[in-house]
């Protein structure tokens, strides 16, 4: 895509003029490059133009951009959105995923690579939608073919439909190329968040049927973004990578690992209870604790927090508390000086609390 009608169209919308200046700079050779400052402007853009990736603040005077983002879901759909906020309450986190259903959530203050990371990652699911919508359209041409020739001769019916076959195959490779790339991290090889999200989901409503334990953890990264200071982002990313495979390797075959987004990893443990999540968070934290990451001719060492929320077999509760319930956990982890396991039984009665430190 060299000429400005070939780029993807980018819409950055932000009340600082600073901000917009910056992010148009950074993408302005990859991406025709739309700016708005306020979420008013942006509906006009989004109304004038086929605008295929839109980047919004959450904070903004009027309409947040949340509202945009959810005027933009129901007016302008086939447009990939990305939230920047610099605000990281689980509540605007949340919204933005069940209202909005953004491709991805970046905290301020950002890293110039990984907003080009983003920006990259949405394109490409624009390319990959587009590409879908082609062949779902040469499809239905094919199939408009395919019942003319029926009435004219046998032979020409029997090549429209190793055509027809050919075009479903494909479809059927872009539909699993679309999903993978829907449900999988690209960096780590993990579930990500939509991903786990759906596990989730679907084991709160196994629970319904056959009640049983159930252990829901954050993993956090300690002092991460020194690690990407000091190493670059070359190698924080192996530190994910690493982490990925490790955290893997320290489950039983029933739980499940994902990138919860940044250096945070949510973990899934069914039919485990509050020691069993305690016990299991410990082993992740010694193990990534003694395992360091080599990169570059260096040793990269690092810790982690982990926050478990664990329930009973005969509680019910929603998978928002449960997530709740796990960030509060690691955030007194964190509290405690990182290096730091904190499982948290939710209970009708107290709320008792489990806490190892490194020595």
């Amino acid at each position: 895509m060299n000429s400005s009608a070939d780029k993807f169209c980018v819409l950055l919308v932000d009340d600082d003029p600073l901000v917009l200046g910056t992010m148009s700079t950074m993408l302005a050779s990859e991406y025709e490059v739309l700016a708005a400052g306020s979420a008013t402007e942006a509906m006009q853009w989004l109304g004038e133009r086929e605008v295929h990736i839109l980047i919004s603040d959450l904070k903004m005077p009027g309409q947040s951009g949340l509202e945009l983002l959810e005027w933009a879901r129901s007016h302008s759909p086939k447009t990939v959105r990305i939230l920047v906020s610099g605000y990281a309450e689980l509540e605007d986190v949340l919204d933005a995923i069940n209202r909005c259903q953004v491709f991805r959530y970046l905290l301020k203050p950002w890293q110039p690579e990984e907003l080009r990371q983003a920006v990259r990652d949405a394109a490409r699911v624009v390319a990959l939608e587009r590409s879908h919508e082609e062949l779902l359209q040469q499809n239905h041409q094919l199939i408009a073919a395919l019942e003319k020739r029926v009435r004219e001769r046998t032979e020409e019916l029997e090549r429209a439909n190793r055509l027809l076959e050919a075009a479903n195959r494909q479809l059927q490779q872009t539909n699993a190329m679309l999903e993978k790339l829907a449900l999988t991290d690209e960096l780590t090889g993990l579930p990500n968040r939509r991903a786990m999200e759906q596990i989730l989901h679907a084991e709160l409503r196994r629970r319904t049927r056959y009640p049983s334990p159930l252990a829901v953890g954050i993993l956090d990264v300690d002092h991460f973004r020194e690690i990407n200071s000091r190493y670059l982002h070359t190698g924080g990313d192996q530190v994910l990578v690493a982490l990925a495979r490790t955290l893997t390797a320290c489950m039983r075959g029933t739980d499940t690992a994902g990138r919860w987004g940044g250096e945070e990893f949510l973990i899934i443990a069914p039919i485990t209870e509050a020691h069993g999540a305690f016990v299991l968070a410990e082993r992740i934290r010694q193990v990534l604790q003694n395992t360091p990451v080599h990169y570059d001719g260096q040793e990269i060492r690092f810790t982690v927090s982990l926050g478990f929320a664990a329930v009973s077999h005969e509680m019910i509760v929603s998978s928002e508390t449960l997530i709740y319930q796990a960030a509060a956990a690691l955030q007194q982890a964190k509290s405690r000086g990182r290096n730091c396991s904190v499982v948290t039984p939710i209970a009708c009665e107290s709320q008792a609390r489990l806490v190892a430190s490194a020595s």
